[in-house]
């Protein structure tokens, strides 16, 4: 059955409009008519049950016959990320946190970032196609590209987390979002933070964790928190 996003869909709304963009797959695309069964999400943790009323390609209609309310997860992550050069690697990870479940994903920027700025149209779109596709529920928020040393005044050091790459002892992932349910994880770019990053960091009292043994593309460790983090939360249900 089709799934469709309805970010504006409220609870008790009897009829619904998709996009245009909507309108066109489900008409022109899918080639679907009136009377036809479409699930809509919201992305705030609500599917809706609707039938197509009008099968217009440009704003199609539709009946809301009921509506299912999804939990939140028990756990809150969030993941702070220095964008690759390669912008797929980061399409990538967008998709496929979404898939697994996350609920905030930021950008940073950092001494050692070779991308300097990100444009997040293109990563909301992505991020929506997940959503979709993998039957979640709430669409995480996206947060635009902001410097290191500002985003830490923004965070909750008691309840952040930094997977750098220097000596010294780190605590493993697992053990800590386990005593900390709502967590946000840095994650640095492909030449780590700077020595300077991680000290300003530890000074703000951001704790040092490690994702395992392995070193790990930028990419690759921030999917892994996104992993460690579902695991948990399945854990804990």
């Amino acid at each position: 059955m089709l799934t469709c996003f309805a970010p504006d869909l409220r609870a008790g709304q009897p009829i619904y409009t998709l996009s245009e963009e909507e309108s066109k797959h489900a008409v022109r695309v899918l080639r679907l008519g009136a009377g036809s069964p479409v699930v809509l999400v919201d992305g705030r943790g609500s599917f809706f049950h609707a039938t197509i009323t009008e099968a217009n390609p440009k704003r199609c209609a539709l009946a809301i016959s009921s509506q299912e309310v999804i939990a939140p997860r028990p756990t809150y992550l969030h993941v702070a990320v220095a964008p690759t050069k390669n912008l797929d690697r980061m399409e990538w990870l967008v998709e496929k946190a979404v898939e697994v479940g996350i609920e905030r994903l930021s950008f940073l920027r950092c001494a050692h970032s070779e991308r300097r700025e990100l444009k997040l149209e293109r990563l909301e779109k992505i991020a929506v196609s997940a959503l979709k596709q993998s039957g979640q529920a709430y669409l995480p928020q996206l947060d635009e590209l902001i410097d290191f040393p500002k985003f830490l005044e923004e965070i909750t050091p008691a309840t952040t987390f930094i997977a750098h790459l220097e000596a010294g002892e780190r605590t493993a992932l697992t053990q800590v979002i386990g005593a900390a349910p709502r967590c946000c994880v840095l994650i640095g770019p492909e030449g780590d933070f700077s020595p300077a990053e991680i000290a300003l960091a530890l000074g703000r009292g951001v704790r040092p964790v490690t994702l395992g043994a392995s070193r790990l593309r930028t990419e690759t460790a921030a999917l892994a928190a996104v992993f460690t983090a579902q695991v948990v939360a399945e854990m804990a249900i």
